[in-house]
């Protein structure tokens, strides 16, 4: 969600096309950072993000936003909390403070500049890791629960199921002769989304990483840390959490418990929230399928999801939300004892 009214109007015009290497460069240049001209694309499709190498010094790491998806101010909230994260001593990656500012624009785009920094994926099988991985978030939502976002939006059933399925219905991604099945399943899932928020009564929302996935988390000898706050909004905790789950519904209850055990150090989860963890799921996928039809139209998603919008495709996400549609009406995962309150 976009606080289209900060949003320039000129950057909803704006084509990744006119993002050239001369100037990205060009870019780093106007903040007083001479490149050497090495200039290394990486793995990122919702903005444009680059490794930069330098005249001196180690390489900086750009990041172009997308235009138009998120205004000024929510950008710069979103490095605001980074910082106070940095503040608090916990192992995040600021965006760089560059003539007195962090966000800067270059020819239309907005941009920032982020130290490099290395690192491998966490194994999450180690149950070490699990409990490292728990502290880790719960420092960071210890400090997210202080005070809320004013201009991110809220991870809620409206955003991200009921405006992706209309958006997908709409626009007539879904093909004819799977419309009706799909119309179903997704009604379906929705319901048992509202089903399982009302299990879980009020929970308490703060700021969140809000895509606390193995691939947003860079993992050293001096354990992890986080590089992309890009979908960073407000939530409840378990949103953080449940990513880290994986296998059988054993296996996740096991994770779970080692989670649990490292994040209850700094930050007590209501357990009520569990009930969340498939409607999440649920919610995160219909909003996946989404986010892909909104950028169809940018070439670099043609090329990195050639499978998108095919027949097989939306024959999947219709199997995949009636499963879904099953796991919400079983009872929530259950931790171990030391954490059943």
């Amino acid at each position: 969600m976009t606080d289209s009214a900060d949003v320039p109007q000129e950057s909803t015009l704006q084509a990744y096309a006119a993002l050239t290497p001369d100037c990205v460069l060009n870019a780093l240049e106007s903040l007083g950072l001479r490149s050497d001209g090495r200039l290394l694309a990486l793995n990122s499709y919702e903005n444009r993000v680059y490794q930069v190498g330098m005249e001196q010094g180690p390489p900086l790491i750009a990041k172009f936003y997308r235009p138009a998806r998120w205004s000024d101010a929510a950008i710069l909230e979103e490095h605001a909390f980074v910082q106070e994260l940095v503040e608090r001593e916990i192992p995040v990656v600021p965006a760089l403070t560059l003539a007195e500012k962090t966000l800067h624009t270059f020819e239309g785009f907005r941009f920032a500049v982020f130290p490099k920094h290395g690192g491998r994926a966490p194994e999450l099988e180690d149950r070490n890791t699990l409990q490292w991985m728990g502290r880790f978030i719960g420092r960071i939502h210890a400090i997210g629960a202080l005070h809320p976002f004013q201009h991110r939006p809220t991870l809620d059933i409206a955003s991200f199921g009921l405006q992706p399925r209309d958006y997908l219905l709409t626009n007539n991604f879904i093909p004819p002769d799977l419309d009706a099945a799909y119309r179903s399943v997704v009604e379906q899932a929705l319901a048992g989304v509202r089903h399982c928020f009302d299990r879980a009564g009020e929970v308490r929302s703060l700021r969140l990483h809000g895509d606390c996935h193995a691939g947003n988390v860079l993992w050293t000898n001096d354990g992890p840390h986080f590089v992309d706050f890009d979908d960073s909004r407000m939530g409840p905790a378990v949103q953080d959490l449940w990513m880290l789950l994986s296998g059988e519904r054993a296996d996740m209850a096991r994770q779970l418990d080692d989670v649990l055990t490292g994040y209850e150090d700094f930050c007590e989860l209501n357990l009520h929230e569990l009930h969340l963890i498939e409607a999440l799921r649920t919610l995160r996928l219909i909003h996946y399928a989404a986010w892909l039809a909104q950028r169809w139209d940018d070439p670099a998603f043609k090329r990195a999801f050639p499978w998108f919008n095919t027949q097989h495709y939306w024959q999947d996400r219709i199997l995949e939300l009636r499963e879904q549609s099953a796991l919400m009406d079983e009872p929530p995962l259950t931790p171990g004892s030391a954490h059943k309150r």
